[in-house]
């Protein structure tokens, strides 16, 4: 991956295999977009996994764990082979694929047999071993606890000085796995921490650990958006001028099905959703269009004016 004009060099390249999910190379592009940018600011090095399959968004274990277990420990074998952690910037699938790991770094000891199966399904396919050997980490850990942030502050040219924004971390980050030993899994403090680091004021309000509601839009669609409502709702309350997610499931529910939150809730909201490499890739000097703001369905105008940044 070429360097940017943004980049900035480090005593040590970080380097990761990166999962870049199936939503951010569709409906979010904006997402994989603002990811290139903000690494490349930052000088973090992403090796794209590009045979890397879809995580299933916790799907496939309705159906089948093995089949969950399968696809997802040939992903994990993907970044084993480049003897690199495997990094995502999708809450749904750092809990998918961080579940599948810890449950299989756990059965080698417990239950080796399962593992055996597993990997004799790999093998049949062509392809490498499940070994247990790496580590999946979102993006949003990786910052806070392999990059640092001392070292964001310091690159920081544009301070975001005046800017509320409210986190919504939803539920498959924090609780989807047994351990979590980045954060708090009910009180998290990472990304209100970054929004520190940057500039910005971080907006506390009852549901930034809820559920956005998109499990739940294709069979009880009214109560996928009130819940979605509610939690805009309380963040417009507190103060908040966005909501900034490190979830593309969370932004769709909450920025792309807006306006139909609205109709459902009767209550006009109007409240911009960043996706969190968004967000710092602003304060590093990025510019809107670098990253894809003007895909959002709720105008990220009033915060670029608030910033007085030019679109």
């Amino acid at each position: 991956m070429p360097l940017s004009k943004y980049t900035f060099m480090l005593s040590q390249t970080l380097k990761y295999a990166y999962y870049p999910g199936c939503v951010a190379q569709g409906a979010c592009r904006e997402l994989y977009l603002s990811t290139q940018a903000l690494t490349q600011a930052l000088g973090i090095e992403l090796v794209e996994l590009k045979k890397a399959a879809c995580c299933g968004s916790g799907t496939f274990k309705e159906d089948s764990q093995l089949l969950e277990d399968t696809v997802n420990a040939r992903n994990i074998a993907l970044a084993e082979e480049l003897n690199l952690p495997l990094l995502t910037h999708c809450s749904t699938c750092q809990g998918v694929i961080g579940h599948v790991n810890e449950n299989l770094k756990t059965c080698q000891t417990s239950n080796p047999a399962y593992v055996e199966q597993v990997n004799s399904l790999l093998h049949k396919e062509g392809c490498s071993p499940y070994r247990g050997g790496t580590e999946v980490k979102h993006l949003l850990y990786a910052l806070v606890t392999d990059y640092g942030l001392e070292e964001i502050t310091q690159r920081v040219t544009r301070k975001l000085t005046g800017l509320k924004c409210a986190a919504f971390y939803g539920c498959y980050l924090l609780r989807a796995q047994k351990l979590m030993p980045y954060d708090d899994p009910f009180q998290p403090e990472a990304m209100e921490n970054v929004f520190r680091a940057i500039g910005a004021t971080p907006i506390y309000y009852r549901g930034r650990t809820q559920c956005c509601g998109w499990p739940l839009a294709s069979y009880a669609t009214t109560q996928s958006f009130k819940m979605a409502g509610m939690h805009i709702q309380e963040a417009l309350e507190n103060g908040a001028d966005c909501l900034v997610t490190p979830c593309p499931l969370c932004h769709l529910n909450l920025d792309s099905r807006q306006p139909e939150v609205e109709k459902v809730i009767g209550q006009k909201l109007g409240l911009p959703v960043l996706h969190l490499p968004q967000l710092i890739a602003l304060a590093l000097g990025i510019s809107p269009k670098e990253l894809g703001l003007e895909r959002h369905i709720v105008s990220t105008k009033s915060l670029l004016e608030k910033l007085e940044i030019s679109e």
